[in-house]
């Protein structure tokens, strides 16, 4: 999704429509300030950013930008990627009497006490770029790719390396790989579509 606005976003989405109008009426309800980034509902306090709306197909839920801080006495919040996300928090919700706008409401309020206090959670070492066999083969057996891999920052370079390391069997790495080539070729990031 590429939404400008975040009433666009609302009338795109498929699933969660409702609960998700109560999410945001919730939200605006509160000192923050609405805005779209990285295409979804985001809410800022200063321009920092607080929380966020998603909806995916089996849940909708609440991202807390620093939740890490949270004291999260109702046990509602998760680690969507335990070992990758550092402060990202998600609340998941799956139908209407999920969404507690009191805890909503102090959780917010703790969350601009955290930003106010200037705490952000410590940033994260550089990435190291560790090709894997199946893509370090094709590049050396393909000066035309290896010309492009290599114009690519070397976050790029990590995000497909990652993607095709990340599959546990040699043919779902193979598949990644005959994925990715088209991409390096025409010099297109593996995420650039979510910028």
């Amino acid at each position: 999704m590429n939404n400008k606005t975040v009433n666009e976003f609302l009338s795109d989405i498929k699933h969660w429509k409702d609960e998700l109008e109560v999410l945001r009426n919730t939200l605006l309800s509160t000192d923050l300030a609405e805005t779209i980034k990285w295409g979804m509902p985001c809410y800022t306090y200063e321009g920092k950013n607080i929380v966020g709306v998603c909806g995916f197909k089996s849940y909708f839920g609440l991202w807390f930008h620093q939740g890490v801080f949270l004291s999260d006495p109702q046990k509602v919040l998760i680690n969507a990627q335990s070992g990758k996300t550092k402060a990202l928090r998600q609340w998941r919700m799956t139908s209407l009497e999920d969404i507690k706008t009191p805890t909503i409401l102090a959780y917010i309020e703790e969350s601009i006490e955290h930003s106010q206090a200037g705490k952000r959670s410590p940033k994260a070492l550089p990435r190291q770029l560790v090709i894997p066999e199946k893509l370090n083969f094709a590049l050396e057996n393909d000066p035309i790719l290896q010309k492009a891999f290599n114009n690519f920052r070397t976050a790029q370079k990590c995000d497909f390396a990652d993607y095709i390391s990340s599959a546990k069997q040699s043919e779902t790495q193979q598949r990644r790989l005959e994925k990715i080539i088209p991409l390096i070729h025409d010099g297109i990031g593996l995420n650039d579509k979510y910028r």
